[in-house]
């Protein structure tokens, strides 16, 4: 007879042999009693088994990849909450390193010795803490001058990331988008300044669209905006998102000025954790000077020791992340930050030309700016194909790659893309590997000869405000 006390487990115990592992993971209830830190952990571990490998998901901006001495690093400061700056003093010193380096990246015209910025858990705080800024500047200027501050609005492109939408939502304010097309593939200057008026907080330029990887010309709506502001009198601003772009620019296109080289940028955000090279979750701000950076947005609190002021939405926050980045920055320096994205774009550039060749596809555009790309099937193709890109994802999720397969923005809406986003980590072998895969899964693909489910329902003609999910069946989307 089996002794019960080995079946639920003790140290001895071989974690699959355990009773344990012959029970569903818990749903809805947390178990009647403990089990062994081996058990628990291979349980949790299991439930991840089957997913995409981190390195080869495609469709994620995130890194995936870090150092061993970063990970330890990181690691070691697993139980740090960066708030607590009386107990971790030299965190929030390191944070403050790390907005300096940062602020003088985007050359900052400010002079004080600690520039003006803020932490945050990820690009969409950051954007956020961005946004609201430019409301406040806006709101206490009515106020002043006497006039109505109930009808705030700012205008962005129909690229925009999904944490604008929620910053309009929360916050009520007008968003006000400006369509991108085919022949029109960034924020075109000329269409913002016909929406700007009196109400208007700030514009968005991006840098590095979500959705094609592609950069606003930040210098062409700043000279806008100074003629624009100029013959009305309107200070209306710029507030870039520079989720990926803000780590790609200053090393491979040092030359560009879409910064605080110019006049009207009065505040960036980025991503530490997309080609900040560290792992989720990790966003900065930088405003242009302090006094851009509402009083009202900076809250103080004395029950952890001392009187702390903070900047951000979220208060407790790691501060694992702050180590990771300050490390990168000591590890690589300017220039191994140069190598590192010189080599990922050289890959994303590989795979875009490639890709492009392929008689199937047409790249959504000539030139790769940040290592990320789209691409659609040609008309030719697609006329004749059985398939759809939804299909092409599945195929390729089989063999391990997350390389998605979405819908474009309104008024492209029936344009369907795939997209690949090129990370540190990912190397020529491993985009050759992908290649492969993707030949194979297309020849397969090519030879079937009834139509899949997506493909069926496109030519059915699904109305605009129904889009397909990853397996091509059609799916309610938000109007």
């Amino acid at each position: 007879m089996i002794d019960k006390t080995f079946r639920d487990g003790d140290a001895k115990s071989e974690t699959f042999a355990t009773n344990a592992m012959l029970q569903p993971s818990p749903v809805d209830t947390i178990p009647d009693g403990p089990t062994t830190p081996e058990v628990a952990y291979q349980m949790v571990k299991d439930e991840t088994f089957a997913q995409t490998q981190p390195r080869l998901n495609l469709a994620t901006f995130v890194g995936t990849y870090m150092d061993e001495y970063a990970t330890r690093l990181m690691n070691e400061a697993i139980n740090i909450n960066y708030i607590d700056e009386t107990e971790y003093p030299r965190i929030a010193v390191m944070n403050a390193k790390c907005i300096n380096i940062m602020a003088n990246l985007w050359h900052t015209p400010e002079t004080a010795k600690w520039k003006t910025g803020a932490l945050a858990i990820g690009s969409s705080e950051a954007c956020m803490l961005g946004g609201v800024a430019a409301w406040i500047r806006w709101r206490e200027r009515r106020k002043a001058e006497g006039k109505p501050y109930d009808k705030p609005n700012f205008i962005i492109s129909t690229g925009y990331q999904i944490v604008w939408e929620k910053f309009a939502q929360l916050w009520q304010i007008e968003m006000r988008t400006v369509p991108l097309t085919i022949e029109k593939t960034t924020l075109d200057p000329q269409a913002v300044i016909d929406l700007c008026d009196e109400n208007t907080i700030c514009v968005v330029p991006i840098q590095g669209v979500t959705w094609t990887g592609l950069n606003d010309d930040v210098a062409a709506i700043d000279a806008a905006l100074d003629e624009y502001n100029a013959k009305t009198g309107y200070n209306i601003p710029i507030h870039i998102d520079a989720a990926s772009g803000g780590f790609i620019l200053p090393f491979l296109n040092p030359d560009l000025k879409w910064d605080f080289r110019l006049k009207w940028v009065y505040s960036i955000s980025t991503s530490g954790h997309k080609y900040g090279l560290v792992y989720p979750g990790l966003g900065w701000v930088v405003w242009r000077d302090k006094k851009y950076l509402p009083s009202e947005m900076s809250f103080s609190v004395n029950y952890l020791g001392a009187e702390i002021q903070q900047v951000g939405l979220n208060f407790s926050r790691p501060a694992a992340q702050i180590l990771g980045q300050y490390y990168q920055f000591i590890r690589l320096g300017f220039e191994g930050y140069k190598e590192v994205q010189f080599n990922t774009m050289t890959v994303a550039k590989y795979l875009h030309s490639k890709i492009g060749s392929m008689p199937q596809f047409t790249n959504y555009s000539d030139e790769v700016v940040n290592p990320l790309f789209c691409w659609y099937m040609t008309p030719e193709h697609e006329k004749t194909a059985r398939w759809t890109l939804f299909d092409l994802q599945d195929k390729l999720a089989q063999k391990g790659w997350m390389v998605p397969a979405y819908t474009m923005p309104a008024n492209i809406e029936n344009v369907v893309v795939m997209r690949i986003v090129c990370k540190y980590g990912f190397s020529r072998d491993m985009a050759d590997q992908l290649l492969g895969d993707i030949e194979a899964a297309v020849a397969e693909l090519d030879k079937l000869e009834y139509p899949t489910t997506s493909r069926i329902a496109m030519e059915k003609n699904v109305p605009l405000e129904v889009k397909f999910n990853h397996t091509g069946r059609p799916m309610q989307q938000k109007k």
